[in-house]
């Protein structure tokens, strides 16, 4: 019978299930080449490649170069290559990131080493940009249909701008009756904006 038929369980004391998607690469391990589909890596050793996980944990011992895309990022190791971490790259103290690096939010400890062209990861607009509206009639836009995803600002500061508008007009409640050039997320959020 296989291990994983008797119920095997892993150092940690959980089923090996439970463990699913992890990978840990030991410090006397080398990998070069390309690794997806991880849900969270940990690196002790040396990595070398395309790297895409959702977390991504170098410990001191740790190097990592490459191409990295990435939901999060904490670096107590080496990290250098083109970096993509779409929300918080934390490098702490005996952490050092260098190379081209787009993020969400960053924090930085004391002692860690920054050497990079830093971008910041650009608003996404998401919803499914779908409105259907009755002739005559007028509709709330509502965050189904259209929002603004940015780790760093806030609802206020996430300015949409009305272009194009046919067969009708986007409206604001505090003005229903004028086209409206902008609204914002919180307009959204508060069920303020119309198209009429």
């Amino acid at each position: 019978m296989l291990p994983q038929q008797r119920g095997f369980r892993g150092t940690w004391g959980t089923s090996v299930a439970g463990h699913q998607g992890l990978l840990v690469i030991r410090e006397d391990t080398i990998i070069k080449g390309e690794i997806r589909n991880c849900r969270q890596m940990e690196v002790y050793g040396y990595v070398e490649g395309n790297v895409a996980a959702d977390t991504l944990l170098i410990h001191p011992s740790g190097q990592c170069y490459g191409t990295v895309k990435t939901e999060s990022a904490e670096i107590r190791g080496t990290l250098q290559g083109d970096v993509v971490v779409k929300h918080l790259i934390s490098i702490r103290d005996t952490g050092s990131v260098s190379g081209n690096v787009q993020y969400g939010a960053l924090a930085m400890e004391p002692g860690g080493n920054l050497t990079a062209e830093m971008r910041n990861v650009p608003p996404a607009v998401a919803g499914d940009l779908d409105v259907t509206v009755a002739r005559g009639r007028s509709v709330t836009i509502t965050l189904e249909d259209l929002h603004a995803v940015d780790p760093d600002d806030e609802a206020k500061d996430l300015v949409f701008t009305v272009s194009n508008a046919r067969n009708g007009f986007v409206t604001l409640s505090s003005a229903p009756g004028r086209p409206a050039a902008k609204f914002t997320q919180a307009d959204l959020e508060g069920s303020r904006v119309s198209f009429k």
